[in-house]
């Protein structure tokens, strides 16, 4: 693809007052990890590719299966089959070729957590587990790394900033993870697909303000009810 002119394609951006030139620099220059490609990390993959992100590092471990595309809209019916990762690239690299994606085909675990994470800017934890969720956050403590958090079930969702300027963590709000005996998840309770879309892309709206240095709910975490369609947010 012959080469392009930024603006072109981030103008819409640009002309925030907020964001301007400055702003799209900083993206463009930004380093984001991804944890998990699917249905969180799909939506937040897709809206920080689009944005320019300049380094887009994507963790994952499985394989694209048939139940994962209600919601996972990075992944299509020829993906299945393929590692997240290998179709997270190739969506990306068909999206904004201007983006330098990194892909990481492991199971992040105790032995390279921190060498994987210590290699970016922000970490996003789309995990569907609370053994990832607390090493993630435990790792992102301990290299001063700000975490966007974001878990989904059903029609309920979370989100958060943990680590951010002194701010708290996974910890300060839920200090252990629950017993495993009492651990709901979507394989077995379901989630409607448009949730994690709107969760992964509220998760990626707080990414870019991040990197823009635009406000943030620090502190709080946001509950988010689509059955009720009610949101609340919740100091801590």
């Amino acid at each position: 693809m012959k080469k392009e002119d930024p603006f072109a394609r981030y103008s819409r951006q640009i002309f925030i007052e907020e964001i301007g030139l400055e702003g799209q620099r900083k993206i463009i220059n930004a380093k984001v990890l991804v944890i998990g490609a699917g249905g969180l990390g799909s939506p937040v993959i897709q809206y920080l590719a689009a944005a320019g992100v300049g380094t887009l590092g994507v963790a994952d471990f499985d394989e694209v299966e048939l139940h994962n595309l209600n919601r996972q809209t990075i992944h299509t019916e020829s993906s299945v089959g393929q590692s997240k990762v290998k179709s997270a690239e190739r969506f990306i690299n068909e999206l904004n070729h201007q983006v330098k994606c990194i892909g990481i085909n492991k199971k992040i675990d105790p032995s390279n957590a921190e060498e994987i994470i210590s290699g970016f800017d922000i970490i996003v934890d789309g995990s569907d587990n609370f053994t990832t969720r607390y090493l993630v956050n435990d790792t992102c403590v301990a290299l001063q790394k700000p975490l966007v958090y974001g878990s989904i079930l059903g029609f309920e969702g979370q989100i958060a900033v943990f680590n951010y300027k002194g701010s708290r963590n996974l910890r300060d709000i839920f200090p252990e993870p629950p017993s495993e005996n009492h651990i709901p998840d979507c394989d077995s309770l379901g989630v409607l697909g448009p949730l994690p879309g709107m969760v992964g892309s509220m998760m990626a709206d707080l990414v870019l303000k991040i990197v823009t240095g635009l406000p943030l709910p620090l502190n709080k975490i946001i509950l988010i009810d689509t059955f009720k369609w009610q949101f609340h947010g919740v100091d801590f």
